[in-house]
C-alpha cells in the first residue's frame, strides 16, 4: 500500500497543469463564434448548438469515462481523451459547414473533455489524498481549471487575432495532446485507491452502487441542483462575449471579464474546498446560489458599465466553481469513493444538460428576440429554487456506510 499523496507533490502539480488545459480550451471556444459564424455566413444559434451538443455530448459520455476510469484506469481514460480532445480541435479547425462543426466542436470535444476533466481526475484526486485533505484537493482541482480559463483565453484570442480562427483551432490542438504527458501521475492509482477503500466499498459491485445510488432521492437533488450550475456557467462561457459586444464594450473588456472571472475562481475554489471539509457542504451550496441569484439580478438591473462587468465578474468568479468541491464531496460522503466516477459523472450529466440548454437557449433567443435579457433572468429564477433544494438534501453517508462505520 502507498503512502497517500501530498498536496504540494510534483503529481499534484501536474494533475493541476492537465486540468488547466482541459478547462481553459474549452473556456476559450466562445471567442471563436464570432469570426466563424462571420466565415460561414450563420447566425449565432449555429455554432451556439455546436458548443451546446458539446456541452451535451461532455455530459452523456461523462459516466461512461467515469465507469472506464474506475474499472480500467485514469491513466488509460486521460489518453483516450486527450486524442479526442484534439481531434475535435482539428475536425473544427477544418470544418467547411455544420456537419463538421458540430461533429468537431460538438461531439468529439465533448467525449475528450469528459475523458480529461473534472469528472475523472478529480475521483481520482480524491482518492490519492488523505481523508482530511480531500475536500481541500478538490478545491485545488477545481481551481486548476479556472487558472487554466485565466491563461488559455488570452492566448487563444492572441492565437486568433495572429493567425486566424482555424490556425488558432489547431494550436490548441497541438496544446491538448500534451495532457498525455501530464497524466503520469496516474501510473500509482491502483495502490492509492487500495490505500483509501472501505470493506463496504471493495465489496460492491458497480451495477450494486448504481441502484443504490438511483433509488436514493437526495441523490437526484444533487443531479437537478447541478443541472442549474450547468445552465449558468456554460451560458456565461459562450455568450458573456458577445453580450458585451452588443452593450458596446470591446473585446478587450469581454476578454478582461472571463479573466477576472478566471481568477477569482482560483480564490473561490479554494475557499470552498477549504469549508466544505470544515462545515455543512449543502449548506454552502445553497448560499453560493443563493448569491448568484442576487449578483445575477444587481447585474441586470442597474446601469451597465466597464467598471459594473468588472464587479459582476468578480463576484461570478468566486461563486464560479466554489459548487464543485461540495458537490463531489458529497457524492463521495454519500457512496464512498470506490464508484465516485461513476456517481459524480452522473450527477455531472444533470450538469451538462443545463450546459446545453443554457448555451443553445442562448443563441435561440437571442435569435428570435434579439435579445440575452430573458435568458439572464431565468438563470436568476432557477438560482433562487436551486437554493430552497439545497436546503432538503441529506448529505450524510447512505445507511450501509453508517453500519459499516458503526
Amino acid at each position: 500500500m502507498s503512502r497517500p499523496v501530498k498536496l504540494l507533490s510534483v503529481s499534484i502539480v501536474l494533475i493541476c497543469l492537465l486540468l488547466a488545459l482541459n478547462f481553459g480550451i474549452r473556456s476559450s471556444m466562445g471567442f471563436f463564434m464570432a469570426p466563424i459564424s462571420q466565415e460561414f455566413g450563420y447566425g449565432r444559434e449555429v455554432f451556439a448548438f455546436a458548443l451546446a451538443l458539446q456541452n451535451l455530448c461532455w455530459g452523456l459520455f461523462q459516466p461512461v469515462a467515469g465507469a472506464f476510469a474506475d474499472r480500467y484506469g485514469t491513466l488509460k481514460t486521460v489518453f483516450i481523451g486527450a486524442a479526442l480532445y484534439a481531434l475535435g480541435l482539428y475536425v473544427t479547425a477544418g470544418a467547411d459547414g455544420v456537419f463538421g462543426l458540430n461533429m468537431g466542436a460538438g461531439m468529439l470535444m465533448g467525449m475528450g473533455i469528459a475523458a480529461t476533466g473534472f469528472g475523472v481526475v478529480l475521483p481520482a484526486m480524491a482518492r490519492m489524498v488523505s481523508p482530511e485533505k480531500r475536500s481541500f484537493a478538490l478545491g485545488l482541482g477545481s481551481a486548476a481549471g479556472s487558472a487554466g480559463q485565466l491563461l488559455v483565453i488570452p492566448v487563444a484570442q492572441g492565437f486568433i487575432s495572429a493567425y486566424g480562427w482555424s490556425t488558432a483551432l489547431m494550436l490548441l490542438g497541438v496544446c491538448a495532446l500534451m495532457m498525455v504527458l501530464l497524466s503520469s501521475p496516474f501510473r500509482q492509482e491502483k495502490d492509492a485507491f487500495n490505500g483509501q477503500s472501505s470493506a463496504a466499498d471493495v465489496s460492491q459491485t458497480m451495477r450494486e452502487a448504481l441502484k443504490e445510488a438511483s433509488a436514493y432521492s437526495h441523490y437526484w437533488l444533487l443531479v437537478v441542483g447541478f443541472f442549474v450550475c450547468g445552465f449558468q456557467l456554460a451560458f456565461i462561457t459562450v455568450h458573456m462575449p458577445p453580450f458585451l459586444s452588443d452593450k458596446g464594450f470591446t473585446s478587450e473588456i469581454a476578454v478582461a471579464s472571463l479573466s477576472l472571472i478566471g481568477l477569482f475562481n482560483i480564490i473561490g475554489c479554494l475557499l470552498s474546498g477549504s469549508w466544505s471539509g470544515k462545515y455543512s457542504k449543502k449548506k454552502i451550496l445553497t448560499i453560493i446560489y443563493t448569491l448568484r441569484a442576487l449578483s445575477i439580478a444587481a447585474f441586470m438591473y442597474f446601469p451597465m458599465t466597464e467598471y459594473s462587468v468588472y464587479a459582476f465578474s468578480i463576484v461570478t468568479g468566486l461563486l464560479w466553481l466554489a459548487t464543485v468541491p461540495p458537490t463531489s464531496g458529497i457524492v463521495a460522503q454519500m457512496f464512498g469513493l470506490r464508484y465516485m466516477g461513476l456517481l459524480y459523472g452522473i450527477v455531472f450529466l444533470g450538469h451538462q444538460l443545463g450546459s446545453f440548454s443554457g448555451v443553445w437557449l442562448g443563441g435561440y433567443l437571442y435569435d428570435t428576440t434579439g435579445s440575452y435579457d430573458v435568458v439572464w433572468w431565468a438563470a436568476c429564477v432557477i438560482a433562487l429554487i436551486t437554493a430552497a433544494l439545497h436546503v432538503l438534501i441529506d448529505d450524510r453517508p447512505i445507511a450501509r456506510l453508517r453500519v459499516a462505520i458503526s
